[in-house]
This record gives structure tokens, sequence and C-alpha cells, in this order.
């Protein structure tokens, strides 16, 4: 039997930029068991803008991208679970897209199953007021993307 190659990724800083991309696929094996930084590829890019869309009823076409420096992407091989967090960017022609970006929706945290759709959820005012995170971002997460515990957002 021929011995099996394992992938190896090199992972430089924290943060993964949207306008980072150089590959198309999704799905990606580690033989790390710590959680990775990914690449926001195009494919990536369109699933969480389509998701974020869709958290506030209103069409992917409105939006025209991620914020680049407010872009995470990351898969945790504990919980086999893909997690993003961006700002989406509205169309300047969209008054509905540039109002769901304010407050609640200044910010939205995605999560997958390796085989499921993203769930998004706007997160722009967890934290204010003594409010918590709807969702809970793993540790490893929070650690790899330098966020402070028990947030769902980069720091300021």
């Amino acid at each position: 039997m021929a011995p099996r190659k394992r992938l190896a990724m090199v992972v430089v800083g924290a943060m993964v930029l949207a306008g980072c991309s150089s590959a198309t696929s999704t799905t990606t094996t580690s033989t790390s068991s710590s959680a990775v930084n990914l690449p926001v590829t195009s494919e990536v890019r369109t699933q969480l803008i389509e998701a974020g869309a869709a958290v506030n009823g209103i069409p992917a076409s409105d939006y025209t991208g991620l914020a680049p420096s407010q872009t995470y992407y990351a898969y945790d091989p504990a919980t086999k679970t893909y997690w993003a967090g961006a700002s989406l960017i509205p169309s300047p022609s969209s008054q509905r897209a540039q109002v769901s970006v304010q407050d609640d929706g200044s910010y939205v945290l995605f999560h997958r199953s390796t085989s499921g759709a993203w769930k998004a959820a706007d997160v722009g005012m967890s934290g204010i007021g003594g409010s918590k995170c709807a969702t809970s971002v793993p540790a490893s997460i929070l650690k790899l993307w330098h966020w402070v515990g028990d947030t769902c957002r980069p720091p300021a």
C-alpha cells in the first residue's frame, strides 16, 4: 500500500481578506486538529453574501461584496464546522441594503457543517448594553481570529 499524502496548509496572520482568492472549492481537508484560517474564494464570497442577504430579506444583488478588513473564514475540525464573519457592502443604489447594514446588521456571523448550508446571524449589536451573542463561537475560532472571548465580532 502506497503511503498517503498529507495536505499542508500555511496560514499567515489571523485574518483572511475577502480579496484573497486562489482556490475554487469550499471543502478543505486538514491534517491538523486545530482550527485553521482559509482563503475566501469567489464561491465562498458569493455564498456568504447570499446567506447574509437572506437574513435581511434582501436580494444578494443589492450587495457588492464583503468588507476586506472585516472578513474572516476558518474551519474547526473539532466541531467539523466552517465559520465566517463579515460586513456586507451595500450597493450605493439600494437604500434597503444600506439601511440593513446599520446597527444589528453591521456585522454578520456565519457557520455551516461540512455538508450543510450557511446559517447567518446579524450580530452587530451583540455585546452592547450587556447583550450576549446569539451564536456560540468556539474558543478555538475566537483565538485564531484574535477576538475577545464570548464575542461575535472583531475588536473595534
